[in-house]
Order: structure tokens, then C-alpha cells, then sequence
């Protein structure tokens, strides 16, 4: 096996300290019994380190993750895998995250803040919570009118035909659409592979379809004590207080007093 990275080699000593491998098996043998799907060809363990691998390598997709494990020497040692290993595809990691529930992946993640506050790495009395939109994997033209079905294309058609526009073209029925007002209410349309995601304006200026995710920092280490997804339009000050509670519920595990100071941007 090649020379690892001090900071995995080191993360992976931890987490066998605590029995990290035995630990993640015993919370999914649930999903390895009598499954439809069959068992999954990466271990929990395997599984729980690719995500880890994405935090910590700032990897936003399962592909940018699966093509950097496959990349480097240090991931590969730090998953397991020798040179002549193929290493998981993103196909895989993806598959076995929708086959592991959300609560397991809460009851790992909470795992492992008790790791690093035995390795007195957590306090969790001071905080930082702040939120960002995530582009949702569904495609914008794709939208349906919530009261019929009826898709966007379709939809413009008949306003363009009762403007005078009897057989538009896309070109057409592109700048009509340009020089609408109001067009995209989520009260009127939503996505039929999402529900959950609203149309929104991102930050770039696009708009596109998006879910808002907010995280609780824990100021003393940088260490996540919460994560909570609401719909992208909603404003910060009706997400902040579920965020705030999940972080208070974590920060009371690891010391009595719970969170005592929240910083956050100024609240929309």
C-alpha cells in the first residue's frame, strides 16, 4: 500500500479507536436482511468514509467524490482499497445512500460528534448557523401547474395563442415568455420528480429549482452539530428556530449547559 495522508491515516486511527467499522455494521444490518435491493457492494464503513471524504475535500456530488477517491493514494488507503482495487462508483455510493434511511444516517452522524467530544475536540456552547440554496436535480422545464398537471410548455402556448400568437415558435414563445411578470409563483407550479424544491433566484442570478440547507457550526472546532433542508423560499427567520433546536439537542449530549451564544447573518 502507497504512503497515506497524516490527516486520514490519523482520522482512520480514530475511528478504529472507537470501532467506527463495527459500529456503522450493526446500525445498517437492518438493510441487509430480507432487502429487495440487495446488499449494497461497499461496507457502511466504505460508504460513511466516502462522505466524509466529501466534506472534507469540499465535493459537492457523488461523482467529484468517486473520481477523487479513484485519483488519489491517500483516499484509496483511507477507504481500503489497493492500487489494483476498483474503487466505488458513484453509481454505488449513490445507491446505497438512498438505501440506508435518513434517521441512520442521523444516528452516525450523531456518533460521531460523541467522538469528537471524547477526543475533546466539541464544546457546543458557542455557535455559528447559517444557510445556503443548493440547486435541486430537477430541470426547471420540467415544472407542472399544481391545480391540473399541465406543463410550463404547454401552459405558454395557450397564453401566447390568446395574445395572437396562433402557431408560436420556440424562438416565439421564448421572448413572449421574457416579457411576462410574475411568472414563476410557487403557489401555482412545483416539480413532479421534486415536490420539496421551490423556483428560485440563485445567488448567481439564475433561477432554477432549489432546496435552502442551513447548518449549526460549532465555533470552538468548526465540527457540524446540525444540518436541516427547507424549501429555498422560505425566509431565515422560520428555519433558524428548527436548526437552533437540533444544535440544542446535540450541544446538550455534550455538555449539560447546551448552546449558550448564536451567531448568525442578519436575518431575512
Amino acid at each position: 500500500m502507497p504512503v497515506g495522508n497524516a490527516f486520514y491515516e490519523r482520522l482512520n486511527q480514530i475511528l478504529d479507536e472507537h470501532r467506527f467499522d463495527e459500529k456503522t455494521e450493526r446500525l445498517c444490518r437492518k438493510f441487509y436482511k430480507n432487502s429487495p435491493y440487495g446488499r449494497p457492494s461497499i461496507s457502511p464503513g466504505v460508504y460513511f468514509r466516502t462522505l466524509l471524504i466529501g466534506y472534507f475535500e469540499g465535493l459537492d456530488s457523488e461523482r467529484g467524490i468517486a473520481w477523487r477517491v479513484a485519483d488519489s493514494l491517500s483516499l484509496r488507503r483511507f477507504l481500503g482499497y489497493a492500487l489494483d482495487e476498483q474503487t466505488p462508483d458513484h453509481s454505488t455510493i449513490s445507491r446505497t445512500r438512498r438505501l440506508y434511511w435518513l434517521e441512520t444516517h442521523k444516528a452516525v452522524f450523531r456518533w460521531v460528534i460523541r467522538i469528537l467530544t471524547a477526543e475533546g475536540l466539541v464544546d457546543g456552547q458557542t455557535i455559528s448557523i447559517d444557510a445556503t440554496t443548493l440547486e435541486a436535480n430537477a430541470a426547471l422545464k420540467s415544472i407542472v401547474r399544481r391545480d391540473n398537471g399541465q406543463g410550463y410548455t404547454e401552459y405558454l402556448k395557450e397564453l401566447a395563442q390568446s395574445a395572437g400568437l396562433e402557431n408560436p415558435t420556440r424562438e416565439q414563445l421564448a421572448r413572449f415568455d421574457r416579457k411576462r411578470q410574475n411568472k414563476g409563483s410557487n403557489n401555482e407550479w412545483e416539480s413532479p420528480s421534486d415536490p420539496d424544491a421551490r423556483i428560485t433566484k440563485m445567488k448567481d442570478g439564475r433561477t432554477h429549482l432549489a432546496h435552502k440547507a442551513e447548518h449549526a457550526v460549532d465555533l470552538s472546532s468548526g465540527a457540524l452539530l446540525a444540518i436541516t433542508v427547507a424549501p429555498a423560499n422560505e425566509g431565515d427567520t422560520s428555519t433558524i428556530g428548527k436548526t437552533l433546536e437540533e444544535a440544542q439537542e446535540v450541544s446538550r449530549e455534550i455538555n449539560e449547559r447546551g448552546v449558550e451564544e448564536v451567531v448568525a447573518d442578519r436575518l431575512s
